[in-house]
């Protein structure tokens, strides 16, 4: 390996681990000018920098670099394939572990356990570095999880089931006042005085 330039893509907000995406861009004109480039996705802050042969690489060393680049896609692809499962499952495991810390009054023992379990077989996949068991430890922690966090809202809704329908028994009780409304009838009427009926006779 050889170092053909550096830069630093910095001030970028602080965020929870694994949360970060920066899309990095290598490009190599026809020129044999190599253009680097990252920027953050969320802030849209970017860096840039050209590397061209007078920053120590040959004409022949750059279009050696191009040769290896295409003859070692398709393991540069794999190999980053890797490294975002990886990525996943430490984001994973680290939420995981952070949720049932904050929630874990609101889990039985029983799915606590499983949660647990299914951690616990991510890591051992990690340490291993197995790509295929990594890939499938993490499926079953996210499945596991969701199991877990759909648990726990069913039982919040559970708790008060009131706020999801309304009472029935104010309808019952408006029924009768509506009824008795209907059979009112507006009618003229007259005050007469007892004395003056008197006075009359």
């Amino acid at each position: 390996n050889k170092t053909i330039g550096r830069f630093r893509l910095s001030e970028l907000p602080p965020a929870p681990r694994g949360v970060p995406q920066i899309d990095v861009t290598f490009d190599i004109d026809a020129n044999g000018i190599l253009n680097v480039s990252a920027k953050d996705t969320a802030t849209g802050k970017e860096q840039k920098i050209t590397i061209t042969a007078s920053s120590g690489l040959s004409e022949a060393e750059i279009e050696q670099m191009m040769k290896d680049a295409e003859a070692h896609a398709e393991e540069d692809k794999q190999k980053r394939e890797e490294v975002e499962t990886r990525n996943r499952a430490d984001s994973m495991v680290y939420e995981t572990e952070k949720n049932l810390g904050e929630f874990g009054d609101k889990v039985d023992d029983a799915s606590k356990e499983k949660v647990n379990a299914a951690v616990a077989r991510v890591k051992q996949a990690l340490e291993a570095d197995n790509h295929a068991e990594i890939q499938s430890a993490t499926d079953e922690l996210t499945q596991v999880w969701h199991e877990v966090s759909a648990q726990m809202y069913q039982q919040t809704a559970g708790a008060d089931p009131g706020a999801a329908q309304a009472d029935p028994s104010a309808a019952d009780e408006a029924t009768p006042d509506a009824a008795d409304s209907d059979d009112v009838v507006d009618a003229e009427y007259e005050v007469v005085d007892e004395d003056e009926k008197k006075d009359q006779n």
